[in-house]
Formats: C-alpha cells, structure tokens, sequence
C-alpha cells in the first residue's frame, strides 16, 4: 500500500513536554478545543501503548489522531507500515515536516470517521493503535469492529468512563450497548488508568487505554449480527424495565418465553443482569 519498504526507518527522538510546549508556545498551531486536542507527553505511558499493541515489523497500523506524533514516532520504529489519519490541516503540516524522513508512514488529512464511512477498507491484517479524540472515539471503534474486515488488534486511548464500558462484565454498572457491541466481536485483553497530567493540555477527566483482541472464531454468524444488535438495544432500551417486556414489543411473546426458559432466565430479569453469551443463543432463537 505505501510502496517499498525499508528494515530501518530513521527515527526521531521521542518527543518531550517542553519541545511540545515549545512548538505549541511558537504561534504556529493553536488547540482547538472542539478537536478534543489533549496531547499524550508521557514516555512510559506511551511506552505501555505500544507494549500493548505487540507490534512485528509485518505489522500495518493505524492511528487516528496523532496530534504532534509522540506515538507515531514509537509506531513507525517497531511497526511495519503506519497510516495516520490526522484531521487539523496545521498539525498535518507539522507531522509532514517532522517525519519527512519516515518511509513508513503516510499521513493523512481527513476527518477520520468521515473516512472509514466514506472508503470501506479490508482492515483484517491491520491494528488500531491510537489516542482517540473523546468525542468520536466510540463511534470509530464500532464502526471498525462491524466492519466486514475488522482489524485484528485494537488498543485505544479514550476517556475512563468509556473504556470501562469496553471492558464491563454482566451486572457491571458500565455493562450495556456498547459493551456488548465491541465483546460480540472481539475480547478485552487489559487495560490502564491514564491519568489527565500524562497530557497537554490536561483533559477534565482521566484516560484509560484497553486493548480489543479480534475473536477468531465467531459467535455468532455474520448474517445474525444485525439481529443480535437490534435484541440489546431494545433490551437496554430502558434500563430499569423487565427485558422481556420490552422484547414483546417487538418479537412474538410465545417464542420470547421458549428463549427465556431454555437459558433459564426469569421473566423479570433485566437485561444488564444477561451476560453476552445468553444474548448470543436467545438471538439464535429468536433467528
């Protein structure tokens, strides 16, 4: 995709607090806040990122959001091939100019959401390694995860609350949607608490990164998938209601009973008390 490669790609040296400061101090590129610009500077996090992505010199990767390219820079030094997808015109400008001796990257300009709808990828033999902007961050992990080739690592950096809905387990406070969305198709292998002074500037929250391996062998067929998405946001529709409830709704209540006292779940369980496996074979009932 990006041309020949090299074994060895001269690197930059990893990027400190000050020498960003500094270039953001020069006038030459103003944060906006609406980008959720919060720039990750802290050297063992960043390290612990990349640890956790297992990268080989095989390995593509892609980043959505490199800011100033303190972890593009780790990326392009243990990776294969990196794609980075860097939305703000004035930090691609900087990123061309900083990694112009980089031959295994290429950058980018594009509203990274935009551009997974716009252009379907076969992602299948790629990793998502990135400092996600908070408020597209769910939306790109789905949207990779449902797609027919979705990549077969995803380690992110996003806001706490949202990780732990990642990662959430049956009866968890956090379990729910999205949850239950990303474990149908891929397995939570860990996580981390960021703390909000590993960036510039600082966010009003803490971070978390999690990392989403690919289930390699599937739960459900790929024809059932829509219908599977469809039976957790009915149930979770509203939460504090009996699921079967709101599931009559919408499927025959005869079969709806069959489902529930085949996995022996009662008529007035609520749906964050059913764990994915049993919103996996009610769907195949109910298919």
């Amino acid at each position: 995709m990006f041309g020949p490669r090299l074994q060895d790609f001269p690197t930059n040296p990893p990027m400190k607090l000050t020498e960003m400061k500094q270039i953001l101090a020069s006038g030459q590129i103003q944060l906006t806040k609406s980008l959720g610009q919060n720039f990750l500077h802290d050297q063992n996090q960043l390290r612990r990122i990349v640890d956790a992505a297992a990268l080989t010199k095989t390995d593509r990767v892609l980043e959505v959001g490199p800011g100033l390219g303190p972890l593009t820079e780790m990326l392009v030094a243990q990776a294969g091939e990196v794609l980075a997808v860097e939305k703000d015109r004035r930090l691609v400008d900087f990123l061309l100019q900083h990694f112009a001796a980089t031959a295994n990257l290429k950058l980018l300009h594009d509203d990274a959401l935009d551009f997974l709808r716009r252009e379907p990828h076969d992602w299948t033999d790629w990793k998502l390694v990135a400092n996600l902007p908070y408020s597209v961050a769910s939306p790109i992990l789905v949207d990779l995860a449902q797609a027919a080739g979705r990549p077969q690592r995803m380690v992110a950096t996003l806001q706490l609350e949202v990780a732990s809905r990642l990662v959430a387990q049956t009866d968890d406070d956090d379990y729910g949607i999205l949850s239950l969305l990303m474990q149908l198709r891929y397995e939570p292998a860990g996580h981390f608490k960021i703390p909000a002074d590993c960036f510039f500037p600082a966010p009003d929250v803490d971070s978390a990164c999690v990392t989403l391996v690919r289930r390699e062998q599937p739960l459900l067929p790929a024809d059932q998938h829509a219908l599977f998405e469809r039976v957790v946001k009915v149930s979770f529709s509203q939460r504090r209601k009996m699921m079967l409830k709101l599931l009559k709704q919408v499927w025959p209540i005869e079969k709806l009973q069959t489902g529930f006292d085949q996995l022996g779940l009662s008529p007035q369980i609520r749906a964050e008390k059913v764990s994915l496996q049993q919103f996996v074979e009610l769907t195949r009932i109910l298919a």
